[in-house]
């Protein structure tokens, strides 16, 4: 029954990436045109040339935000990929670097510190 359940959502997910795939595709561009405002920007040297890549990265956002439905098939493809993860019995395990943790750190450095002490 489990297994059932599992391949009903996937098969509503697959579908509701795949209705998305157009906005998808247009979300992809405005983020693609941030991007290149933001790196362009960085680069310009006249002041004119940077208003130009300010007014096209904010050409881009505006249309990254509007893009609403593209969302929500960002959010099918992670709950599909979840999904995926279930089936095949793996545990789903979200996170960022480990070693960027203060705490996790601040042990490691102690454990040296000690084991460099006991010598």
């Amino acid at each position: 029954m489990k297994k059932l359940l599992l391949l009903l959502a996937a098969i509503v997910l697959v579908i509701i990436a795949l209705s998305t795939l157009g906005p998808l595709i247009g979300l992809a561009f405005a983020l693609a045109l941030v991007f290149l405002g933001m790196h362009y920007y960085i680069k310009s040297r006249s002041v004119a040339g940077k208003m130009l890549w300010i007014l096209i990265g904010l050409i881009g956002l505006v249309m990254a935000v509007s893009n609403v439905p593209a969302l929500l098939g960002l959010a099918a493809i992670v709950l599909l990929y979840v999904l995926y993860q279930k089936w095949k019995g793996e545990e789903v395990f979200f996170s960022g670097k480990e070693q960027d943790d203060p705490f996790t750190n601040f042990e490691n450095e102690w454990s040296k510190l000690q084991s460099k002490e006991r010598f």
